[in-house]
């Protein structure tokens, strides 16, 4: 038996233009993976929407799964051996429980590997997700204040 999956031609359409909605994807990727890795994946996205109940899932790179409110908070990419999460702006948060374990030397982006067997500090992770959303909706309310204020001087 043949199994399917949500693909834009067979799922159930949210936008009316015949794609698969984003959660619809990240469901399929979930169920496809069918292993570890995908209950890695549903682990983390439930902990994500618990953190920050009005997270925007979304689909991008063609098949990266990414939750993002007032900006990107973090991607949720699947590999042979490792669910990694990437938060976009992790350089700038701060990391008190040592969460962060991989691209640890670049200057904007920090990632959680997540192994086969690994435990995930929820209370830690749900305060990282928060401050990333604090963190991204405080740029766009400063980049609202110097839009008003170039307009006022214009």
């Amino acid at each position: 038996m043949r199994k399917v999956t949500a693909t834009p031609e067979n799922s159930d359409p949210k936008d009316g233009k015949g794609q698969a909605s984003p959660s619809r994807l990240i469901d399929a990727r979930i169920e496809e993976l069918g292993d570890w890795r995908g209950e890695m994946l549903a682990r983390v996205r439930t902990i994500i929407k618990q953190a920050d109940p009005e997270v925007v899932e979304e689909w991008k790179w063609r098949g990266v799964p990414v939750w993002s409110h007032g900006g990107i908070i973090c991607t949720g990419e699947t590999y042979r051996n490792v669910v990694k999460m990437t938060f976009a702006k992790g350089a700038s948060l701060e990391d008190p429980s040592g969460l962060f374990n991989s691209s640890l030397e670049g200057n904007t982006r920090r990632a959680i590997d997540l192994q086969e067997g690994a435990t995930i500090d929820e209370a830690a992770l749900k305060a990282l997700i928060r401050a990333a959303v604090a963190l991204n909706m405080s740029v766009r309310s400063a980049a609202r204040v110097r839009s008003r204020k170039s307009s006022e001087n214009a």
